[in-house]
Formats: structure tokens, sequence, C-alpha cells
């Protein structure tokens, strides 16, 4: 017996989600559109799960584009899909990357240049967290009204398992001191983002046998924190976790609908590349 999608929402969240954001929306996936700007190369931490290096115009994940732009290209990207056909759909303008948008100065410059040529436009940023605390000032006062954060885990065994290293505060940090840093943050970050008033979506990839038995505990805190969505990615297996095995969608479905009590669960995610564009 298949669970219908609608019923892994609760009601009661969609007032608060249901803002023209394809990414977090409960019902208005199919009619709004997104665009994101590929501004953003640097990446302060290494994911064992991760590999930005090829590119295929048919692949949908994250961390791939077919190109970089500056900030004053990704202006004239944005106003190329006012201008076209996705034009009355387009409600938001992203950064997801290829790197992590926090950690690149390109990433403010071309959210101030939207701000200024598109104010109708939602902003929208993707991150790890690592840097959060201390670029919320500058998110807000660019009014970026949407956040997702990628966290993986919450104990320090299995983060040191997923994160290679990070770049902080000009230091290469690993295992638990690694993990404590990252995951410090995360909450933090969070945390502070809700107290600003932004809708926080929660990304966490579903490592089988690594991260899997920790997400209700997962879900339980990031909500603590301010999170109104989570969003459970199934593992691709590559890079360090080539030979990982991606749950299966008996068990994804599985999982949405433990948490589902917990935190509403976004169900239409395609892992989205960092140049996508267009309806979800």
């Amino acid at each position: 017996m298949h669970t219908c999608i609608q019923e892994l929402i609760p009601n009661s969240i969609s007032p608060r989600l249901n803002q023209g954001h394809p990414c977090f929306s409960t019902g208005r996936h199919l009619k709004a559109g997104r665009i994101h700007l590929p501004v953003a190369p640097a990446c302060n931490i290494s994911c064992n799960y991760c590999v930005r290096k090829f590119d295929c115009a048919n692949e949908s994940r994250p961390g791939v584009t077919s190109k970089l732009v500056t900030p004053e290209e990704a202006l004239g990207l944005v106003r190329e899909a006012k201008e076209s056909a996705i034009g009355p759909y387009l409600n938001v303008v992203g950064i997801a990357g290829p790197g992590d948008p926090l950690a690149n100065p390109t990433t403010f410059e071309t959210l101030a240049l939207v701000r200024e040529h598109f104010p109708d436009l939602a902003l929208c940023l993707s991150t790890n967290g690592l840097l959060l605390p201390e670029k919320i000032n500058d998110l807000v006062s660019l009014g970026v009204s949407h956040l997702t954060v990628t966290v993986n885990a919450l104990n320090e065994d299995t983060a040191s398992a997923i994160y290679r290293y990070i770049h902080w505060q000009g230091q290469t940090l690993i295992g638990h001191d690694a993990a404590r840093v990252l995951l410090e943050n995360q909450l933090l970050g969070i945390k502070l983002a809700s107290e600003a008033g932004m809708t926080i979506k929660v990304n966490t990839v579903v490592i089988p046998g690594l991260n899997d038995y920790g997400l209700e505990a997962l879900a339980w805190e990031v909500k603590r924190r301010g999170a109104h969505l989570l969003n459970l990615l199934p593992l691709i297996p590559q890079g360090k976790f080539r030979h990982h095995t991606s749950p299966t969608p008996p068990e994804m479905l599985n999982h949405r609908q433990r948490l589902a009590s917990i935190l509403p669960q976004m169900t239409h995610c395609q892992q989205c590349r960092a140049d996508a564009i267009g309806l979800v």
C-alpha cells in the first residue's frame, strides 16, 4: 500500500511554507520557478560523497555546473530568465554552489545586485553551515528569506566518517575537531537564522549504515533550533562513498513517514544542479 505524499505534510505548516518557493512549498512547486546562479566555486569542507569535477548536461546532482559566472553575468542570467517563457513563474533566485556560497565573496556581490535590480524576487541560499553564524547579519541585510542548511549528523563519530576535513579560521581541521566545529556552527547558525525570521530547510543525505540510525534525533534537534522543513536525500554513491549503497525508495519513504510527525517532509526534491533553472 502506497502512502500519499500529501500525508507526509501536516496541514498546519502549509501557510508558513507555501510562499511561492518551489523548494519550500508544500503545494506550489509545480507553479513556482527558481534559478540557481553558479557564482560560488570555493568550498570550505570536504564531504566524502561530493564530486564536483564532472558535468553532464543530463545529470542532476548538487555541485554540478556547466560553467561558473561572475556576479554581473549572473545578473544577466536573471534578466534573461525574466524575459523568457519561465519569466512569469520565476519567483526565486538562489545560490547553491558549486561550492559553499558563504565561502565566496561573489555570493554576496551577486545577491546585492539581484536585490537592487529585481526586488520582487525572493533570495535563497544553500550552505553547509560552517560560516553561517558569522555571515548571518550579511544575509539578513541582503534580504535573504529562505535558507537551506545541510546537516548530516549530530554525533562527532558519524560526522568524522562523512567529512574529510574543514577549513576554518585559517586552519585545516580533521576528525573530531572538524566535526565538533562544524556541528556547533550548523546548529547555532540555524538558531540565529530562525531568530532573524528566515524560513529554514535542513537537507540530510541518508547514508545507510552510517547516519540513518540517528535521523530521528537529528530531526528533533534541528526543529528545536528553528528549522521548518526537513529534506531527506538518498546518497548518490560517488567519491569516497562510491561503494556505499544508496537507500531504496521504500527505505526513504519509511524514514519520511517516521519523521513527518517531527518536521514536515520535502518530497519533490530533484537534488538540483548549481545552475538549475525552471520549475522543479
